[in-house]
């Protein structure tokens, strides 16, 4: 006979364990806003944009061929920016002793949008000061040294990264990391009580004994209360004492 859960079911089963599904989200939540605000290092972001033009001439006309040239450059410089001919100048420039060519790469992201001709330096540190310099310095080593790279000079600083004492960090995102982990122990703790409804083959009601026993139910001994039990104790032992004295 093909088993079917009705409804009614799943929610008995749900409020059943209501304090165990409460109890994982509530605790999830909480561990999380914890890792959140007191373990986890606030990363602060700064950005600088560079603008790659046709090269400055007597004759300011449009050169379509120009622009696509510093289109197809734009893929070239994303790379040359995060090299170590430009790195360990910003390295030595901003005094980071302690901080390897590497991570200094690690630190920075080289971005264009679409087919424009700007191309977004952005720094991340815990210090949002020094993620301002490391990208505003970049940047100026860069349009300085691409002249002698590649005997070229079509870039120009367009907007340059600022910070400020009250500039908020961009990770970590503590509501929504909380908000992640309260639905996850709220899965978690759904999961976890069809799982143990699913394990407890133990039969507690009349209603369960006909339903997996297919038999009808006569009739049922009802739970005494532990005062009722001391009552009964204590008149059978008076009885008891009754009989004796006979």
């Amino acid at each position: 006979m093909e088993e079917t859960i009705s409804l009614q079911e799943l929610f008995q089963t749900l409020k059943k364990r209501i304090f165990l599904i409460l109890s994982l989200t509530i605790l999830a939540t909480l561990i999380s806003g914890i890792v959140s605000y007191f373990f986890i290092t606030p990363i602060y972001q700064a950005s600088t944009q560079l603008l790659v033009s046709q090269e400055k001439s007597e004759t300011p006309i449009l050169n379509i061929s120009e622009i696509q040239t510093n289109l197809q450059l734009i893929n070239t410089y994303n790379v040359i920016i995060k090299s170590p001919a430009i790195l360990d100048i910003v390295r030595n420039e901003l005094a980071l002793d302690t901080l390897t060519t590497e991570g200094l790469n690690s630190k920075i992201t080289v971005s264009s949008v679409g087919e424009s001709q700007v191309l977004t330096i952005t720094a991340q540190d815990p210090d949002q000061f020094i993620a301002r310099d490391i990208a505003n310095t970049t940047a100026t080593v860069f349009q300085r040294e691409i002249s002698k790279i590649m005997n070229v000079d079509n870039v120009s600083i367009l907007s340059q990264a600022t910070a400020s004492e009250n500039q908020g960090p961009i990770k970590p995102n503590k509501m929504l990391n909380m908000a992640i982990a309260m639905v996850v122990g709220l899965m978690l703790g759904v999961g976890l009580a069809f799982l143990l409804e699913y394990l407890d083959t133990t039969i507690k009601t009349e209603q369960e004994i006909e339903k997996f026993l297919d038999i009808p139910v006569i009739g049922a001994i009802s739970s005494m209360e532990r005062k009722e039990q001391s009552k009964l104790e204590k008149f059978q032992q008076a009885r008891s004492q009754e009989g004796e004295s006979l």
